[in-house]
């Protein structure tokens, strides 16, 4: 896998765990910051208001270098860690696991409790689709219009795509592309004589 490549979930997806009587619902959301992580752990929060426990992790990143993982008043490391271990497990970033724990009377011991939280998730990502993803790098041009052509067949050739367009006196094209393409396509970009890199 390159460095520009990593993976994360396509939608959010839930799954249901019962052991002993307790229940673990399973949630797994694709996020691109924090604040996301927060909105969809609030909302969890309000749905399952008379739940005990809302455990999550989190992987930020295109290495997951970022992350962040909670207990949520269970036992030390018995729900949080592993939650994020089934997230590392099945390489996924860019990924909240949540897990609502419902009590079912008969105590776990912190072994269960791994076992659970980690089965949850584990079960609700095998419900959602793992996707490749790129990190991207983007340019923005200007040109005049009698170049607008060889400025698209240029983005079309390198797989770029196209992210905005702006046509007054001349064109301006912002193009977005895989980050490992992006050295090829400035330098195409920057050869092309009346073509002006903006960014």
């Amino acid at each position: 896998m390159g460095e520009d490549v990593f993976h994360t979930i396509h939608a959010p997806a839930d799954a249901l765990y019962k052991v002993k009587g307790s229940k673990h619902y399973g949630y797994v959301f694709p996020i691109n910051n924090v604040e996301e992580a927060k909105a969809h752990l609030e909302a969890l929060r309000k749905k399952h208001h008379d739940a005990r426990h809302h455990a999550y992790a989190y992987r930020m990143g295109p290495t997951g270098h970022a992350w962040r993982a909670s207990d949520d008043g269970e036992p030390a490391n018995s729900a949080g860690p592993p939650i994020l271990g089934a997230l590392k497990s099945k390489e996924v970033t860019n990924c909240l696991g949540v897990v609502v724990r419902y009590f079912g009377g008969t105590k776990l011991g912190v072994g269960g409790l791994i076992d659970a939280y980690r089965t949850a998730t584990l079960m609700a990502l095998k419900k959602s689709q793992i996707v490749e993803r790129f990190i991207e790098e983007s340019v923005t041009v200007r040109c005049p219009y009698d170049l607008i052509g060889a400025v698209m067949a240029l983005g079309e050739r390198h797989r770029a795509r196209v992210v905005d367009q702006t046509f007054t006196d001349a064109c301006t094209v912002s193009l977005s592309i895989r980050a490992s393409q992006f050295p090829a396509l400035h330098r195409a970009l920057d050869e092309l004589y009346g073509c002006e890199i903006l960014t």
